[in-house]
């Protein structure tokens, strides 16, 4: 929206005059005036077209993430940005940026923003939580079990002929029943997962965070402190967010706390985990596996080690990967941008 008290003198653009009171002449200019959005990945028709109607889009069309020199060159001008996760957006970019009012990341974390910087400058964050809950909840679970009943191992051996006939032990992993199920980070995610597990007849489970959650109780849920949440889960499930607080808070010394058939399964963010400490942890046994759907860095390299170890299973950063769900939060990261450049309420703000 233009500001009318701008146009208090008589000024002369584009061919035509806007006067004092010549509201038809500003609300023609108005119309030729659309605000800049730059989109950092290609998303779907309907995430770009609810962009296209109220902005001038430019997107980098590439498979891979943007580039850091192609996303400085046009950042300067734009006054919304489309970014993901891949999108490191730093003080260094945030200083080009001349125009720019609002950034929206289609994500629930927000690890890749520097959010000190966003702050000072007075720029708008939105970001998506809520709609990727289900589909994360749902990853966690098969990342669990195919990682604790060794379903890609097994599926492996029977690719390359090592299925030979029925054996007691064969492939034999740990099963959910009656099990402690433990989570770092209780939040929506957490709590989903947890409701989920339930029919699977665990034991009970534990969480760890920041304060106690009031859904926990209806879930049946107990908080514990970090060192009792270790020692105690057969089944320990990162779902917490990243920051300086939980960086690679389960290192070797977390590992030794724990039980040595504990599962431990991530689908937070890969900078939780002190991944060399995890090698060695898995490795030498203690403890018993490991599933990841986030590593450091992203992609993992084909030839990591991790790669190589049986009681690993590793996921490509799949957490919110269904259709719908994707779809849904590519609209969502359009919407957040639509509404701050019409002076409308954000409809999923990240607070400052």
């Amino acid at each position: 929206m233009l500001n009318t008290n701008m146009y208090l003198k008589t000024i002369t653009l584009s061919g035509f005059v806007l006067r004092k009171n010549s509201p038809r002449a500003i609300q023609r200019y108005s119309s030729m005036i659309r605000p800049k959005v730059y989109v950092t990945r290609i998303v779907d028709d309907e995430a770009m077209d609810i962009l296209k109607k109220h902005c001038d889009v430019t997107a980098w069309s590439g498979t891979d993430p943007v580039p850091p020199a192609e996303l400085e060159k046009n950042i300067a001008q734009v006054d919304g940005l489309f970014c993901v996760l891949t999108d490191k957006i730093n003080k260094k970019l945030l200083g080009m940026a001349k125009n720019l009012k609002v950034i929206s990341t289609m994500s629930v974390g927000y690890d890749h923003l520097d959010i000190n910087e966003i702050k000072k400058r007075g720029i708008r964050v939105g970001y998506t939580p809520d709609i990727l809950t289900d589909s994360t909840a749902e990853l966690t679970i098969g990342l669990l079990l195919a990682t604790s009943r060794r379903l890609i191992e097994a599926n492996t051996a029977a690719k390359v002929g090592h299925w030979q006939t029925w054996s007691p032990f064969w492939m034999c992993g740990i099963g959910l029943k009656n099990a402690t199920v433990g989570f770092f980070g209780f939040g929506r995610i957490g709590q989903e997962i947890a409701r989920r597990l339930k029919t699977f007849k665990i034991k009970e489970i534990l969480y760890t965070s920041r304060s106690a959650k009031k859904e926990a109780e209806e879930i049946g849920a107990s908080k514990v402190n970090f060192n009792d949440l270790l020692k105690h889960s057969d089944f320990l499930i990162v779902a917490c967010s990243f920051n300086e607080d939980t960086k690679e808070i389960f290192n070797m010394n977390a590992f030794r706390n724990m039980k040595k058939n504990a599962v431990l399964i991530n689908s937070s963010r890969g900078g939780v985990v002190k991944q060399d400490d995890l090698v060695k942890a898995l490795e030498e046994k203690v403890i018993w596996g490991a599933g990841l759907d986030v590593t450091t860095p992203e992609p993992l390299p084909p030839n990591h080690v991790l790669f190589k170890l049986d009681n690993c299973v590793i996921l490509p950063h799949i957490g919110s990967a269904t259709t719908d769900c994707r779809k849904e939060m590519s609209a969502l990261t359009a919407n957040n941008i639509v509404a701050v450049l019409n002076n409308q309420q954000m409809p999923s703000e990240l607070h400052l």
